[in-house]
């Protein structure tokens, strides 16, 4: 069963908004409100209140368990742009857009859920397809250390 719950006219632009709800689509919801609560950035205050919102929409009305949901969409769309105007040199004016957004997020229990890995672990870092050839031979360092090349000081007997 589907749940949704909207956020309209958040005062956020949609572009900004976006970045935050990419991160979360097809998270197990309680996943994606910890992603939300570490992510530093406006947009995810405003969404972390709608997915809460939609969470308590499909306890309360449908009767489901948080454990089983998962977030099947999360989408922002843009709402009326607030124009304004701010005065410029020369008796000029310079415009001003106050853009707002419509943040929809919608729940399922019908998709299994999956655990991402994340993308930058230790494991998976310098694993390529293939390896890289250098342009230029790398020349071998000799092997002699520094404490070879310093001479030994002879004592002199008197």
């Amino acid at each position: 069963m589907q749940v949704q719950s909207t956020y309209r006219y958040a005062k956020i632009s949609a572009f900004k908004a976006r970045e935050v709800t990419r991160e979360i689509q097809g998270l197990p919801a309680t996943d994606a409100l910890s992603v939300l609560r570490f992510t530093p950035k406006k947009a995810a205050l405003l969404i972390s209140k709608t997915l809460k919102s939609a969470i308590a929409n499909a306890e309360n009305n449908n009767n489901l368990r948080v454990d089983s949901l998962v977030v099947q969409e999360a989408v922002v769309g843009e709402g009326p742009t607030l124009k304004r105007f701010v005065p410029k040199a020369r008796g000029s004016a310079g415009p001003i857009r106050k853009r707002t957004s419509h943040i929809k997020i919608t729940l399922t229990d019908e998709i299994e859920i999956k655990r991402r890995e994340p993308k930058n672990t230790k494991k998976n870092a310098g694993k390529s397809a293939k390896p890289r050839k250098s342009a230029k031979p790398v020349a071998k360092a000799a092997s002699a250390t520094p404490a070879d090349e310093a001479a030994p000081v002879a004592e002199t007997k008197e």
